[in-house]
C-alpha cells in the first residue's frame, strides 16, 4: 500500500540530438548576466563549449565564466563561485557538464545572497534557503546523477573530510535542462560507467525500503532492468545511440523524485560512498560499486521479501526448490557478475582507500533511517573493512 504523499517537479526537459536548439527559447526568460559554469574543460575539446557560447552572444547575453569545476565540488570552490556570481550580477547559472557541475550550480544558487557561509548554513546545519536563488540551467554531458531534474546538491570540503548532500525543495531545481545522449559520448568508458552505476544505484536505494509491492517498485524493476540491459550494449558500443540515449532518460527517471513516491527510502550506500569520496577524492559512482554488495548482505535478512523480489522479478532468478535466503542471495550474486562485466570497482582499495582510513571513513559516515535496518558504527566498519 502507498501511503500519503505529494508530488511536483518544477524543471522542463528538453531531450533528444537537436536539443541545444531550445536553449534559444529558454535564454529571454532570464536577465542579461550569465554566468556559464563548467569543469575542467573537456566540452571546449568537444565543441560543446563553442556551440553554447554562440548561442548565448546570439542572444545578447552578458558572460562571466565560472571554470575548473571538479568531480567532487569543494567548499572552497563553491565559495569562490558565489564571489563570480555576486561580481557578475547573475541573472542565471548555467552549468555545462555532469551532475557535478548541475550539484555546484545549485549549491552557488542559493549561496549568492546568503548572509552567511553556505557550507555552515546548508552542510553543516541543514537550514533550508531564505534569501533569494539564482535561477539554474542544465545542459548535461554526462548521465547519472540525475542532478538535471532534482534539487540535490553534493559538497566536499577537505578541512572537515565530509562529502555532504542537501537535497533543496522544488525552488532550487533546474529551471530547464537539455539532454543530448550525444554529449555524452566523448566521455572515458570509466566514467561511462560510474554513472551507470550511479544510476542503478539510486534506483536501489528506494526501491529497498518498505516491504509494499506497489507502481514505484513496479517503475523502479523496470528502470533496473532497462539499465542493466543497456548498459552491457553501451560497454560494447559505446557509440550506440540507443543505449546511451536509454540510459541518459533512466538516470532523469531514476532520480526526480518520481519512484520515491510512498517509499521510506534508504540512502546509506550513498552515506557509505560519500564518506569514503571526501578521504579518496575517487570518483563517486566507484565509491557506491565498492560498498554496495557489502553492505547489502548485511541488511538482506531484515528485508528478504523485497530482496527475494528483486532476484525474481529483476534477475529472472528461478526460485522453485529454493529457500528465500537462497534465492535473495543469487539475486546479489547475479548484480555481482554484472557490475564486473560493466567494469565497475569493487572494492575501496582501487580507489585509494587503506585500512588505516577506515575509522575515520566510518566517522563520516551520516547514519540513516529509512532502510530495513540502521546501523550501528561496529556494522559500518564491518562493511567498510569487507569492501577493501
Amino acid at each position: 500500500m502507498l501511503g500519503n504523499f505529494s508530488y511536483h517537479n518544477a524543471t522542463k526537459l528538453y531531450f533528444g540530438e537537436d536539443s541545444l536548439q531550445y536553449l534559444k527559447q529558454e535564454l529571454p526568460k532570464y536577465g542579461n548576466n550569465v554566468v556559464l559554469i563548467y569543469g575542467g574543460g573537456s566540452i571546449k575539446k568537444n565543441g560543446i563549449y563553442d556551440q553554447v557560447i554562440a548561442i548565448l552572444k546570439e542572444s545578447g547575453k552578458n558572460i562571466a565564466e565560472d571554470a575548473g569545476v571538479m568531480p567532487n565540488p569543494t567548499a572552497d570552490k563553491l565559495r569562490e563561485g558565489v564571489k563570480i556570481a555576486k561580481a557578475h550580477h547573475a541573472d542565471l547559472l548555467l552549468a555545462v557538464g555532469g551532475g557535478s557541475c548541475c550539484d555546484y550550480a545549485k549549491a552557488v544558487s542559493v549561496s549568492v545572497h546568503c548572509d552567511e557561509d553556505p557550507w555552515d548554513k546548508y552542510y553543516a546545519r541543514f537550514e533550508e534557503p531564505d534569501c533569494e536563488i539564482v535561477p539554474v540551467g542544465c545542459i548535461l554531458t554526462m548521465a547519472g546523477t540525475g542532478s538535471e531534474m532534482n534539487g540535490g546538491a553534493v559538497i566536499t570540503n577537505h578541512d572537515t573530510k565530509q562529502k555532504i548532500g542537501h537535497v533543496f525543495g522544488e525552488e532550487v531545481m533546474p529551471k530547464f535542462s537539455i539532454l543530448n545522449p550525444r554529449f555524452t559520448m566523448s566521455l572515458p568508458k570509466r566514467q561511462m560507467v560510474a554513472g551507470i552505476y550511479d544510476i542503478f544505484n539510486h534506483i536501489c536505494e528506494q526501491y529497498f525500503s518498505g516491504e509494499d509491492d506497489n507502481v514505484s517498485d513496479d517503475l523502479a524493476e523496470a528502470l533496473m532492468k532497462s539499465v542493466i540491459r543497456n548498459a552491457l550494449v553501451a560497454v560494447d558500443d559505446p557509440e550506440n545511440y540507443e543505449a546511451r540515449s536509454n540510459i541518459m532518460w533512466a538516470a532523469t527517471w531514476a532520480l526526480n523524485t518520481l519512484i520515491s513516491r510512498g517509499k521510506t527510502t534508504d540512502w546509506m550506500v550513498h552515506m557509505l560512498g560519500q564518506a569514503a569520496g571526501a578521504y579518496t577524492d575517487a570518483t563517486h559512482g566507484m565509491t557506491l560499486s565498492a560498498v554496495s554488495l557489502p553492505y547489502y548482505r548485511c541488511i538482506m535478512p531484515y528485508g528478504l521479501p523485497k530482496f527475494r523480489k528483486f532476484a525474481v522479478d529483476v534477475w529472472g532468478v528461478i526460485p522453485a526448490g529454493k529457500t528465500d535466503q537462497e534465492i535473495a542471495r543469487e539475486g546479489l550474486a547475479a548484480l555481482e557478475n554484472w557490475m564486473k562485466k560493466i567494469g565497475v570497482a569493487m572494492k575501496l582499495s582501487e580507489l585509494g582507500a587503506t585500512e588505516e582510513m577506515i575509522e575515520g571513513i566510518a566517522d563520516a559516515t551520516l547514519i540513516l533511517d529509512g532502510g530495513y535496518k540502521v546501523l550501528d558504527r561496529g556494522e559500518i566498519v564491518r562493511i567498510l573493512k569487507e569492501s577493501l
